[in-house]
């Protein structure tokens, strides 16, 4: 595989998520054209010409799109935002039976343009519909995947150099499982750069003492495991409250989606936590579940096994039941 020249992104669903995904492609110059699909003829044609009236801005990129499926014919990535909306208070479960028949529908008449294509799953709950997208659209699992945790992830990420004080490319931790409310953070594995989140303490040297040739005195905050569980929750319910506060989560979602396909177009073999359907992976099989996985120019190349505590893994088969549950109340299972 190599980088795909002249690449195509075509998004399917021209609402917050779909616009922002798109808007965020366009800047990064993720795609060399994006390709912009909604049933809503005088909605998608509108957030076509804003977007194309800014592409002297961004690089060679270019913006196309209609109420024609047709604009997604030849994209090497496809991205479905398009679903139910999920409203305040309302789970990401609770909006999946509408959504698995709208991918029942569409992933037939997607796969028949765009062969070729790795599909993206967005909308959610992005770990039933992965599972719906790849037996629907009759793909292996490798080119058929939910966005998973990318984004849970920058949220702890981001969360955790706020609290640590270093930049957030230097915090290296993940949120597994579920997106959704069973989603947990890998904290055995997280570091601050070269170090465990176990053994990290916030080091405050006094002003002066490394110029005056005296030793740095270090003040220790270490984590506390009350504070781990608060952290957890907060990047659990970061969503909630977005959602809560303007109606939906766009802007990180469509930058965490532009993430994935460049790393799908560049042939990166970039590691991302998205969801895909599992085969025996730490006893886990037949559910679509974010682990670190290895995305290039085919998918996914491999999902990377990586070592679980006791609670990690007790957390992990929780996250799988859940996930099994709905499946069988869809009839996916």
């Amino acid at each position: 595989m190599s980088v795909i020249e002249n690449s195509k992104l075509a998004i399917v669903g021209a609402g917050a998520v779909g616009t922002s995904l798109a808007y965020a492609a366009l800047i990064r110059e993720s795609a060399r054209e994006v390709a912009l699909y909604d049933i809503n003829s005088a909605k998608v044609a509108a957030e076509v010409l804003d977007l194309a009236h800014g592409t002297q801005f961004t690089g060679a990129s270019r913006v196309t799109g209609g109420d024609d499926l047709d604009v997604v014919s030849g994209a090497n990535v496809v991205v479905i935002t398009a679903g139910a909306r999920q409203h305040p208070g309302q789970s990401r479960l609770e909006m999946a039976g509408v959504n698995v028949e709208i991918l029942r529908d569409l992933m037939p008449k997607l796969v028949e343009r765009a062969p070729d294509a790795i599909f993206v799953l967005v909308t959610n709950p992005v770990d039933v519909l992965a599972v719906a997208a790849q037996q629907f659209s009759g793909l292996p699992p490798a080119r058929v995947f939910g966005s998973g945790t990318v984004l849970d992830s920058s949220r702890l990420r981001w969360m955790l150099s706020e609290r640590v004080g270093v930049a957030i490319s230097n915090v290296h931790a993940l949120i597994v499982g579920e997106h959704g409310d069973s989603e947990f953070p890998l904290w055995s594995q997280a570091r601050i750069g070269p170090i465990s989140l176990a053994d990290w303490m916030l080091a405050r040297s006094e002003p002066g003492a490394a110029r005056s040739g005296g030793t740095a005195s270090l003040g220790s905050v270490p984590f506390s495991e009350a504070e781990f569980e608060s952290i957890a929750e907060e990047v659990k319910n970061a969503a909630y409250k977005v959602i809560e506060g303007k109606g939906a989560t766009n802007y990180a979602i469509g930058l965490s989606g532009a993430r994935i396909v460049e790393a799908v177009l560049r042939d990166e073999g970039a590691i991302l936590p998205v969801s895909s359907v599992l085969t025996d992976y730490r006893g886990v099989s037949g559910v679509a579940l974010s682990v670190p996985s290895v995305i290039d120019a085919g998918g996914i190349a491999r999902v990377i096994d990586v070592p679980f505590s006791a609670k990690e893994q007790a957390l992990f088969e929780h996250s799988a039941a859940t996930l099994r549950a709905s499946l069988d109340t869809l009839g996916l299972a």
